[in-house]
């Protein structure tokens, strides 16, 4: 009976190492959600914290953008569709966390139907910076139905 239990311990704590998440794993998570969420919101002061002064993006038109023209645009109005992200990879190299997956994006008409929404590929790059994380570029483009 003691090995049965012991047996049962080690498989319980592998398995438990091998499955758990790490907390950077868990931070960069919750920063995903979390910077969707100021960007619905409109909140550009949280939004210059979360992203690194050098932060770039690669938009879905293929226009290269800074924070500065971001912020510029959200700040004469310009409100961004509500995005579903669905994260399925996160690759950590030192203190670079790099996040890929797939993203449907509310189109212009804003249905909540979430089959007309418009899917696209993204990647986000993460850069730790002391303690926190900060993202540092993003790249999203539409997927064609040649390329679904």
């Amino acid at each position: 009976m003691k090995s049965f239990n012991l047996v049962l311990i080690s498989f319980l704590l592998i398995t438990t190492l091998v499955f758990a998440q790490s907390k950077d794993e868990i931070e960069i998570r919750r920063l995903e959600k979390h910077w969707t969420e100021l960007l619905d919101k409109g909140d550009t002061n949280s939004l210059l914290k979360i992203w690194s002064k050098d932060y770039v993006v690669n938009n879905p038109n293929g226009k290269i953008v800074t924070p500065k023209e971001i912020v510029s645009l959200m700040k004469s109005g310009h409100i961004f569709p509500a995005v579903e992200r669905i994260i399925e990879k996160i690759t950590f190299n030192q203190n670079i966390a790099i996040v890929m997956g797939k993203e449907l994006q509310q189109p212009e008409d804003l249905t909540t139907n979430l089959e007309e929404w418009i899917p696209r590929r993204f990647t986000n790059v993460w850069i730790r910076k002391g303690k926190s994380w900060q993202l540092i570029a993003r790249q999203s483009s539409e997927i064609t139905r040649k390329n679904k």
